[in-house]
């Protein structure tokens, strides 16, 4: 039955993948359509959760934005996300962060991950 889904799958699976993790401060690119026309919609924020496999695979990221937490779940696989720019890689030792729900101003900080291996950081 599994292989069923995987042969279904495939045909709705983004070809380049989205190199990101939890933790990291990203700029997801979404496509908007208004009227006729198409235009590019950036939000930026913590990722703070990644769940799913195949064409459900999903994540949450999370901003400030007046004061107010905002969080946006955007599915990996969907045409609507054009792309995903990592800004800041964050150290983090959890796969769900949701404890930054509850926390405000420079608590909600994330610690830089440095350069691993096979990561090129010439640029930073």
């Amino acid at each position: 039955m599994n292989k069923l889904i995987e042969l279904a799958e495939k045909s709705s699976i983004r070809e380049t993948t989205l190199n990101f993790d939890i933790g990291d401060t990203v700029d997801v690119h979404t496509r908007i359509l208004e009227g006729d026309k198409e235009r590019i919609q950036l939000f930026s924020g913590i990722v703070i959760a990644r769940r799913g496999a195949g064409t459900r695979e999903a994540f949450t990221v999370r901003r400030i934005v007046a004061g107010e937490g905002v969080e946006r779940t955007f599915p990996i696989n969907s045409p609507k996300v054009a792309k995903v720019v990592v800004k800041r890689h964050g150290k983090v030792r959890r796969a769900k962060l949701y404890y930054l729900r509850d926390r405000v101003g420079k608590s909600t900080r994330l610690r830089e991950r440095r350069g691993r291996a096979g990561e090129d950081n010439a640029g930073e």
